[in-house]
């Protein structure tokens, strides 16, 4: 087990540095960061441009800019940013956690969901659990996700006028004045996670749990459960055992491989719900054409696929031991 963790970790390593060299390369030469700054009227003066093109780097060959750019990213500086009093690291350093926070509540919460809901829904299959979550999958998949967010952000402040009681916080990810104290500011920031969180998670559940059904029922199916049955094995036994746990492997492999999309999600319900996080980061950044932002942000999501893509041959490894006692 510690072989094959040593094996992905070097393998993900690998991975984020061509993901860095890719990343550069493409937003480099997507276009000129002084643009703005070049077309204004009246003219500004060549030694203007001059000094912010020697301040941003850009005088200097492709290959000096990204290696200066990858020292500064290990020493946590993500270069200058093109407005002069952006601090682009100590900027990421709150919005991350904001996201974070969203995404990861999100996932544990879809994902929970989906295996409960997708093995019951196999394990009574046409019958009314079954006939109630199919339905009721597919109308999420049918919904876009900005969409619900809007119908959501809606609906809380709806019953908030209704009942003339905060009950939905529909602003922000935290009140402002923040309150003071560990529980009450814990508390708020809860409150202000609960519409953001359902949002992203119902949009991924609704996914998740046909795959889980779909894995659940082909488990079912299977000669060594009709063994199990002969053998005289309890029902929880056999469903807990020669089931459910065979069918997380390919919930696990779903999970992974959707996470940029959940971060693209985290964009649309942090812009609905006005959130200031990595969402709003990413579209101010080219908006003001901030290109080692906008570097740092496609760096920071990249990151977080490698890191959640280990975790799942990590993940590989416990449920299947097939995968565990592989040779090299």
């Amino acid at each position: 087990m510690v072989r094959l963790i040593l094996r992905r970790l070097a393998s993900a390593v690998l991975v984020l540095l061509l993901a860095s060299i890719v990343i550069f390369t493409v937003i480099s030469v997507s276009g000129d960061p002084l643009a703005e700054l070049r077309d204004r009227q009246p003219p500004v003066p060549e030694s203007v441009i001059a000094a912010e093109e020697a301040r941003l780097g850009l005088n200097r060959p492709l290959p000096l800019r990204y290696l200066t750019w990858l020292g500064g990213v290990l020493t946590g500086d993500f270069g200058p940013s093109t407005i002069a009093t952006r601090d682009i690291g100590a900027e990421l350093g709150t919005r991350v956690g904001v996201t974070l926070r969203l995404v990861v509540l999100a996932i544990v919460l879809a994902l929970v969901l989906s295996l409960i809901a997708g093995t019951v829904s196999a394990l009574h299959q046409r019958r009314w659990p079954d006939l109630l979550m199919t339905p009721a999958a597919f109308v999420l998949l049918a919904l876009p996700s900005f969409w619900l967010a809007v119908l959501l952000k809606q609906w809380g402040i709806g019953l908030n006028d209704l009942t003339g009681y905060q009950i939905f916080y529909t602003v922000g990810e935290a009140s402002v004045p923040r309150p003071e104290g560990i529980l009450p500011l814990a508390g708020d920031i809860a409150g202000h996670l609960v519409l953001p969180t359902i949002v992203l998670a119902l949009v991924h559940f609704a996914t998740w749990s046909r795959y889980q059904r779909a894995a659940v029922a082909e488990g079912l199916a299977g000669d060594h459960v009709r063994f199990a049955v002969l053998k005289g094995l309890s029902r929880r036994r056999i469903v807990r055992s020669y089931v459910v746990r065979p069918a997380l492997i390919p919930i696990v492999t779903i999970v992974a491989l959707d996470l940029p999309v959940v971060f693209s999600g985290a964009v649309i319900t942090e812009t609905v719900f006005q959130w200031r996080g990595m969402g709003g980061f990413l579209l101010e950044s080219i908006a003001l054409r901030d290109t080692n932002a906008v570097l740092a942000w496609l760096l920071i999501a990249a990151t977080a696929v490698v890191v959640f893509n280990l975790l799942a041959d990590i993940l590989y490894g416990l449920v299947d031991p097939r995968v565990r006692y592989a040779k090299s």
